[in-house]
């Protein structure tokens, strides 16, 4: 007997997604039509008000891709009040009452007020992720749903307590993972696993590093875990403020739209050089020189050369106020000075307390001669033409940038400042050949920009943000850690990276070395193992070269059912054949569904480039977005990092590792070019493969 249509689940939850999508709509439409007239006491109040309603109307937008819901959530009991709470300062939501939840990416409730769709950040969606046979936290049936596009067209059930039920795999899991893309970076929380959720959920006030090779999911668990934190500390975020970090402008292009699709506009995003764009940067280091200026001992040269500026007073100033003259003596001066020293505070903030503390000592002595100064007089005293004198000799301003140029320039002042700290070989290789006349003209490189960000904070603290995300940590400096833990120092930090993809000359070698430079030596490191997006047999060969460049790292075990396309091809090493090879091998891959990258050594970039435009096949680079006709994207090996395409072609391996300063270095780009692929690689080759990969 068929089921009527009636009663057929699959039907029901169409409509209760078609439910949905009305409510959101009007919820949507509720907040337009808001009425601020009468409610805002300036034009100021009025337009905040209206850029919070704004965003508010941008945060309930319904994405005709993506699905209200992914999951459903049967308890054998009612969920505890404390369990439906929303994030800080919210009320308690009234999902409290229900036994039967639906899941999605934002909370929808109808014009009662009652939910349609719980935030998969709420308490009581936390057992979609991590109930299991073994503890099935009062689950009796979690529900996934396929979709295409933003229609539902299958589901599945675990009956979590149901003890004759075999545990599987879920099929809708492993397709939605292995599902072809198109476009940037999606969100993974109809996907994010058990040891994923853990760390997505980790409280605000503590740091975390997550060590994560190739797949393993480690940038989309720091994009959910910001979202995460905003839902829960939603009203601290919004003062302190939160800020994603990846290693270039494509990387960041790539993941911009995951936390959008999950309601989060606020969060910016940035590259480290962003961070530090003090000055202008128009030159580049050679690789051993930019490993010393990255080198944690330049902070201490910054700080010596910084401080050499302030001379002990060895005369006392006469302050004249009417007819009475107050002196203060050098002793005196030199007293509070000293203090100002020993207390280490920032060299701005010590120099402005400087003529506070004279006067001070001149109140002290009208007070003792019958007078009763008060605070105007102290600040008139702090003033007074002697004072600001003495101040300008004794504690000069400092320019930041100058200070640098100063020491890439001056060899004498560089040698006095780096005594001890750095050898005479490395005071060498940081100086100029040809010192800069000024700021302005100097031909700043990376390295030197991170200095001058250094000697910034030295004279001025660095305003800290409530939460920091890092990604790609591992290609980073000491240097540059230090930039990245001042933008937090009152807040916590997500550090991402994997040390075996570590590609710059300065990468670094230990997370905890990397966190102690951060100041967040006291965060706790997890590692991600489970392998979700490179197939089994691609990450089995990139593996290969894992003793190499990170022994001791626990390799990726891939948990893909489907072991994925993998085909090594010898090519014909410069004639037209090799180069056609190529071509052919990314039309075959165009001829599959989803993305597809050609990945190739900087240098063979242009040739290739040339030869896909001569074969009449459309390509883009990195940072622009894949459309559905135009599938392919050319992408250097240097910005290949954090990228992933369903198929990748991978041209000469051997010329990407000679492409980099030193073979490690090069064996390490080598294994994030072989990672990039989700559903299938092909190497081609016309010289030999690098020995480690046979």
């Amino acid at each position: 007997m068929s089921t009527p249509v009636h009663e057929d689940p699959l039907n029901k939850e169409r409509a209760h997604l078609a439910a949905s999508r009305s409510a959101l709509r009007a919820m949507r439409e509720d907040v337009e039509s808001l009425d601020i007239t009468d409610v805002t006491a300036n034009w100021v109040n009025a337009a905040v008000l209206e850029s919070q309603i704004e965003e508010r109307v941008k945060a309930l937008a319904d994405l005709s891709e993506t699905p209200l819901f992914f999951g459903r959530l049967d308890y054998l009991h009612a969920p505890g009040a404390e369990q439906a709470e929303g994030g800080e300062g919210e009320r308690p939501q009234p999902e409290a009452a229900y036994q039967t939840l639906h899941v999605g990416r934002r909370h929808v409730h109808d014009t009662d007020g009652d939910p349609m769709v719980i935030d998969w950040r709420a308490p009581v969606s936390q057992p979609f992720y991590r109930a299991s046979k073994k503890d099935p936290m009062d689950v009796a049936l979690r529900r996934r749903f396929g979709y295409t596009g933003g229609d539902l067209t299958a589901y599945e059930d675990e009956h979590l307590s149901d003890p004759a039920e075999a545990a599987l795999t879920s099929r809708l899991l492993q397709q939605e993972i292995e599902r072809p893309r198109v476009g940037p970076m999606r969100d993974i929380v109809a996907t994010i696993q058990p040891e994923q959720d853990e760390i997505v959920r980790a409280g605000l006030a503590g740091s975390v590093c997550v060590q994560g090779g190739p797949g393993t999911g480690k940038t989309a668990v720091g994009l959910h875990r910001v979202a995460y934190l905003l839902y829960a500390h939603r009203e601290r975020l919004a003062r302190t403020g939160t800020l994603v970090i990846g290693p270039n402008r494509s990387f960041l292009h790539y993941i911009e739209q995951v936390l959008p699709a999950l309601g989060e506009l606020t969060v910016r995003q940035a590259t480290v050089d962003d961070l530090v764009a003090h000055v202008e940067v128009r030159g580049a280091d050679e690789a051993a020189t930019a490993v010393i200026k990255g080198d944690a001992r330049m902070a201490d040269v910054l700080r010596r050369a910084l401080y050499s500026h302030v001379t002990l007073p060895t005369e006392g100033i006469v302050v004249v106020r009417g007819s009475r003259r107050w002196r203060v003596a050098a002793y005196e001066l030199e007293e509070i000075v000293r203090e100002l020293l020993a207390r280490g505070i920032r060299y701005g903030a010590a120099r402005e307390a400087l003529p506070q503390r004279i006067a001070h000592a001149v109140l002290v002595q009208m007070e003792r001669a019958g007078e009763a100064p008060d605070d105007r007089v102290q600040n008139a005293v702090a003033r007074n033409a002697a004072v600001k004198a003495a101040v300008k000799t004794v504690w000069p301003p400092v320019e930041p940038a100058k200070l640098v140029l100063r020491l890439l320039s001056d060899a004498d002042f560089l040698a006095e400042h780096a005594e001890g700290v750095l050898t005479e070989d490395e005071r060498k290789a940081v100086l100029w050949a040809k010192p800069a006349r000024s700021v302005k003209s100097a031909t700043w490189s990376p390295a030197d920009a991170v200095l001058i960000d250094e000697a910034t904070d030295l004279v001025e603290r660095t305003h800290s943000l409530g939460h920091v995300v890092l990604d790609e940590a591992q290609d980073l400096s000491p240097m540059q850690y230090r930039a990245v833990g001042r933008r937090c120092t009152t807040g916590s930090a997500t550090v991402l990276g994997d040390l075996a993809q570590g590609t710059t000359p300065w990468a670094t070698r230990s997370w905890s070395d990397a966190l102690t430079h951060m100041g967040k030596g006291e965060a706790v490191v997890e590692e991600l193992t489970a392998g979700f997006r490179v197939p089994t047999d691609v990450i089995a060969y990139a593996s290969r070269l894992l003793p190499h460049i990170a022994p001791g790292l626990t390799p990726v075990a891939s948990i893909r059912e489907n072991p994925g396309f993998f085909d090594i091809r010898a090519t014909t090493d410069g004639t037209a054949r090799g180069t056609a090879d190529v071509v052919s091998a990314c039309r075959e891959l165009l001829g599959r569904e989803g993305s597809v990258g050609l990945i190739a050594a900087d240098a063979r970039v242009p040739e290739l480039a040339e030869a896909l435009g001569a074969a009449g096949i459309g390509f883009i680079g990195p940072g622009e977005e894949t459309t559905h006709t135009t599938r392919l994207t050319l992408v250097p090996a240097s910005l290949a990092k954090g990228l992933e395409y369903d198929y990748v072609v991978l041209d000469e391996p051997r010329a990407v590792v000679d492409g980099e300063p030193d073979e490690r270095t090069g064996l390490r780009r080598l294994y994030v070019c072989l990672t990039r692929a989700v559903s299938g690689l092909i190497v081609t080759h016309g010289t030999e493969l690098p020995p480690q990969l046979t």
